[in-house]
């Protein structure tokens, strides 16, 4: 007899990504809702305990993932921006990042929509992350700006943002592209002459 091969042990990190991807998979095709531990568990090819073990319950499974969304998606879309020459290409590489990224995590991002009453509080946590991240971009075109005035621009892009990007969900026709040419044709418009401004709001 041919002695066997000894498994590979996964280590914790890997196991819970592999984890992650699997529930993201599994709630973007079901529903949070109709969707199951043992589903999930069978996707990753591991036992319903080891999820429990991870991630404790089924809400915890979801806020993790939303959890791994909200950190890739301030790294997409900070590097992005911090290749940029100026405040405008900041702000177009940025957002251009931001439709990129929930172009490739298009399932995660449409059950986190779908679940507000569960993933509500996380949700919120992105969209505070986002409205940092803008009003720190507008800071270096205006750093003499009322720092709420920033933070009120910031909150009118990222729901800007958010809505364009349930209505590229549903037209299935808008580009990453074009979704940010878009954005900036009216925000820019406005901003362009941010400087002066905002020096003169400021006195």
């Amino acid at each position: 007899m041919e002695p066997r091969t000894p498994r590979r042990r996964v280590s914790r990190a890997d196991r819970e990504r592999q984890i992650l991807d699997a529930a993201v998979a599994v709630f973007g095709e079901r529903g949070y809702q109709a969707a199951s531990m043992d589903m999930v568990a069978e996707r990753v090819g591991v036992t319903k305990p080891v999820l429990y073990a991870h991630f404790g319950s089924k809400d915890g499974l979801l806020l993790a993932c939303i959890a791994r969304a909200r950190a890739e998606l301030l790294e997409v879309t900070t590097t992005a921006a911090a290749s940029a020459d100026g405040p405008e290409e900041m702000l177009r590489r940025g957002t251009l990042a931001f439709f990129a990224y929930l172009e490739q995590r298009e399932p995660a991002w449409t059950f986190l929509y779908s679940e507000s009453t569960v993933a509500g509080d996380a949700l919120e946590g992105i969209r505070a992350q986002q409205t940092d991240f803008i009003a720190a971009l507008l800071a270096a075109q205006a750093p003499d700006a009322d720092p709420q005035r920033l933070t009120g621009w910031a909150q009118v892009i990222v729901g800007a943002c958010e809505r364009l990007a349930l209505w590229r969900g549903s037209a299935r026709t808008v580009t990453s592209e074009q979704a940010t040419e878009y954005l900036m044709d009216l925000v820019w418009t406005g901003l362009a002459a941010l400087g002066g401004a905002a020096a003169q709001s400021s006195r």
